[in-house]
């Protein structure tokens, strides 16, 4: 805990990102290279975002199930392009029990190939269809450089794998989910993501078509946000996952996968964090609401604290997470810098007069300084703070779309996108598909292709790099 200033954001934006997680308790460093111990402040954060997608999940017919950590070897090599697209991440197991294994067991990169084996044995009709499933768990993609919710070897998420009778039933499925996370991502974390398709070469190894939400972070770098696939029927030939349909006839299923990380904890740090630290949407935030008691002596301290028992019993009945910082070996502003650093929404300052005036003073966490003051009645509190909380919301969803908008640039030349990626931000440009110039942009720029945005101008224009005739506009940027 400190007071210090953090790292200037426009001068050292990841020395300012790993001094919030740590000032703010949200993670420690771990004995293990590669990983990060989350503690109770950020695994919070993280919860609520997988209560806010489990509780759409079910809501769209889905139901959780666990399969195993360890994945046989030779699952993988059923899948020629997903193994070639994992194997520079893969843990692999060669010993158990003090005894070589027959066969290396790989610590789960990603559960198509052992999920696609189960669904082999259980599906045999067209009326075991659809299966719509999902898996909250850990995975393992070996990483020895640590940036905690961000870049470590091992990381929380979920992941759902559906099985469908047809390609459209599929891509419907996908479509669907990637509306979910859009959803969790706008409505919950404040984020204004661009949905869109990834370029061939960007897509998941095996996938047919990959979905994304592209997000902008302060740095104005891209964060893939979530991914959803349609898988085509590359995993149900691999793992005969077929059924007989009404004619009796053996088919292959269409298969999906989709997923979202704890990156999106991250997200919410680099795209709303300012010079004091986080500021969280009142959604995701541990505690919505702190109480700092402020008092000089024993007679005010009993009738401040006396005041904010019923402050604090109405704010919890109505539903708000609160919490009282009674710590009196430190100063008000202390507490004042402690809980702008940990991003806390709302702060409600309760002394001698406010107590006698039957008022407290809140201060938004989004709105610094005087202008983020109000005096408020403590009569119907919880009313104004649970209507302050949707302000918050809403006010830091206009600042990241502002800020995002204000930083994506349409560019008809690669002069143009090179100084658009040395400046900072999207380019944004009519694209022709080719693998082979998106890796020279990336080896030129470090930029790489986002995504084909779903929203497109419609038409067709001049590729930026070749002049030729496209159809689609690309975005471009540097990304995490």
């Amino acid at each position: 805990m400190s007071n210090q200033p953090l790292p200037a954001i426009a001068e050292d934006f990841s020395a300012w990102y790993n001094d919030i997680v740590y000032r703010a308790d949200m993670a420690a460093a771990s004995p293990v290279r590669g990983c990060v111990i989350i503690k109770p402040y950020g695994y919070e954060i993280w919860e609520g975002i997988k209560n806010a997608l489990d509780t759409r999940f079910k809501a769209t017919g889905h139901q959780n199930a666990y399969f195993p950590l360890f994945i046989p070897m030779s699952y993988l090599q059923r899948e020629a392009q997903h193994v070639e697209g994992f194997s520079p991440e893969l843990a692999v197991v060669t010993h158990g029990g003090g005894e070589e294994l027959a066969e290396p067991l790989v610590i789960r990169p990603t559960s198509e190939t052992i999920i696609g084996e189960a669904y082999a044995n259980w599906i045999q009709s067209y009326r075991d269809l659809p299966v719509l499933m999902n898996q909250w768990g850990n995975v393992v993609r070996w990483e020895l450089r640590t940036r905690p919710f961000l870049r470590t070897a091992e990381f929380l998420w979920q992941e759902g794998h559906t099985a469908h009778a047809t390609e459209a039933e599929a891509e419907e499925e996908t479509l669907q989910m990637l509306d979910v996370y859009y959803d969790v991502v706008y409505n919950v974390a404040a984020i204004p993501g661009i949905k869109g398709l990834k370029s061939d070469s960007e897509r998941f190894a095996g996938a047919l078509r990959t979905y994304t939400i592209e997000s902008m972070m302060g740095d104005k770098r891209a964060l893939q946000s979530c991914t959803s696939h349609n898988l085509g029927q590359n995993f149900a030939k691999a793992f005969n996952i077929q059924y007989l349909d009404r004619n009796n006839q053996l088919q292959h299923c269409w298969t999906t996968s989709w997923g979202l990380s704890w990156r999106m904890v991250g997200a919410v740090i680099m795209a709303h964090g300012d010079e004091k630290g986080l500021r969280l949407p009142p959604k995701l935030a541990p505690y919505q609401v702190v109480v700092v008691p402020i008092f000089r002596n024993d007679d005010e301290r009993s009738a401040v604290l006396g005041a904010i028992e019923p402050i604090k019993k109405a704010l919890v009945d109505a539903g708000i997470r609160v919490w009282i910082d009674k710590r009196e070996d430190l100063s008000p502003g202390f507490k004042f810098n402690d809980w702008e650093m940990r991003g806390v929404p709302v702060r409600l300052e309760v002394g001698p007069k406010d107590v006698a005036n039957n008022v407290v003073v809140a201060a938004r966490r989004d709105v610094p300084g005087r202008d983020g003051k109000r005096t408020l009645p403590q009569e119907g509190l919880a009313a104004s703070v649970s209507a302050l909380l949707d302000e918050i919301h809403n006010g830091l969803l206009a600042q990241a779309t502002t800020f995002r908008d204000a930083n994506i640039h349409d560019v008809s030349t690669y002069d143009e996108l090179k100084q658009v990626v040395e400046a900072g931000g999207f380019a944004r440009g009519w694209w022709e598909e080719d693998p082979e110039n998106e890796k020279r942009i990336k080896a030129e720029t470090q930029a790489t292709h986002r995504c084909y945005p779903l929203e497109q101008p419609g038409g067709e224009g001049e590729s930026f790099l070749t002049g030729r005739k496209a159809k689609r506009v690309a975005l471009f940027a540097k990304a995490y």
